[in-house]
């Protein structure tokens, strides 16, 4: 393959792999799809090709859809013991992110709501949604009328609708949601932290990735409750962990989160465990915690990269 087709593929690699974290959810699932995509390209006949951009798409789209109807991914997610992959602020899958529907459309609410879509639905929100494709275009990438790509939207957004809303947030206020969060959790009073929660607060997490399925809370008194005990150090939980982490705020997926960092000689900086806030309003209406070491993989790749503000908690 000469330079000039490669460089082609590579022009288009960052919004391939953006398209494919949204149709998947996992960042890992969206580099092993772009890199198939790249073979694809690579075994082309690259003079049949008019538009890139189109063919390239459309391959990435049926290859993720492919993934989606496999019996593994299907059987992954039906058991309820699976998260959307975290990314932190500054990756590029996180993009394009200049309007309000494409932040939305990778927030940690809608990727979790997409959940309820069969994969075709889940492609057409997306493709419309997230990359401003036309009903024309869908129809071209998945073999489908216009008609039906029409159709398809409508039912996606209804069943999504109820993640609008949800609030992107930037580094400061993302440090000022965190800080009062994690003072509240650090207090051992739960009515400080039914005080941050919204009325119809929910919380899932990992079981500090250990839960054979994901744990579920409802009503602000026992997430409060689940909190406080989370927060609380010990000897058992710093064994765990490895050591005594920091407690950095950030923001993962456009949302305030509390980022435990571990620091190694040998293995650097390795992040054990993100909690992300939903925000609504000035409380906060879902928590969402996350330290499966396989969901966090690249956040850890990213957050060395990346240059921090000073810790909340030196060492926890």
């Amino acid at each position: 393959m000469d330079a000039p087709t490669v460089q082609r593929f590579e022009a288009n690699r960052s919004r391939l792999a953006s398209l494919a974290y949204r149709l998947l959810g996992s960042a890992a699932d969206a580099e092993d799809i772009v890199q198939d995509a790249f073979l694809r390209w690579q075994q082309a006949d690259q003079e049949h090709i008019q538009v890139p951009e189109a063919w390239l798409t459309k391959v990435v789209t049926n290859l993720a859809l492919d993934r989606l109807r496999s019996a593994k991914m299907r059987h992954e997610r039906a058991v309820g013991d699976w998260f959307p992959e975290p990314l932190l602020d500054g990756d590029s899958m996180l993009g394009p992110a200049e309007t309000a529907e494409q932040r939305e459309s990778v927030t940690m609410a809608v990727l979790t709501l997409l959940e309820r879509l069969n994969p075709v639905e889940r492609a057409v929100y997306v493709l419309r949604e997230a990359f401003s494709h036309s009903h024309a275009e869908i129809a071209e990438i998945l073999d489908i009328t216009e008609s039906a790509s029409q159709q398809h939207i409508h039912r996606a957004k209804g069943k999504v609708g109820s993640a609008h809303g949800a609030s992107w947030t930037d580094q400061t206020s993302a440090r000022r949601i965190v800080e009062a969060f994690v003072d509240a959790a650090s207090s051992g009073r739960t009515e400080r932290l039914v005080a941050l929660l919204t009325e119809d607060a929910t919380a899932v997490t990992d079981g500090a990735g250990m839960a054979a399925k994901l744990l579920r809370y409802s009503v602000p008194e026992r997430i409060a409750t689940m909190l406080r005990a989370g927060f609380k150090p010990t000897p058992a939980k710093r064994k765990l962990a490895g050591g005594s982490p920091s407690i950095h705020a950030g923001v993962v997926n456009g949302s305030p989160a509390i980022i435990a960092v571990l620091s190694d000689q040998e293995q650097g900086e390795r992040v054990l465990g993100v909690v992300m806030l939903e925000v609504r309003g000035d409380k906060i209406a879902a928590v969402r915690g996350m330290a499966s070491p396989d969901r966090l993989g690249r956040i850890t790749e990213q957050w060395r990269r990346q240059e921090h503000g000073p810790p909340i908690i030196e060492s926890w």
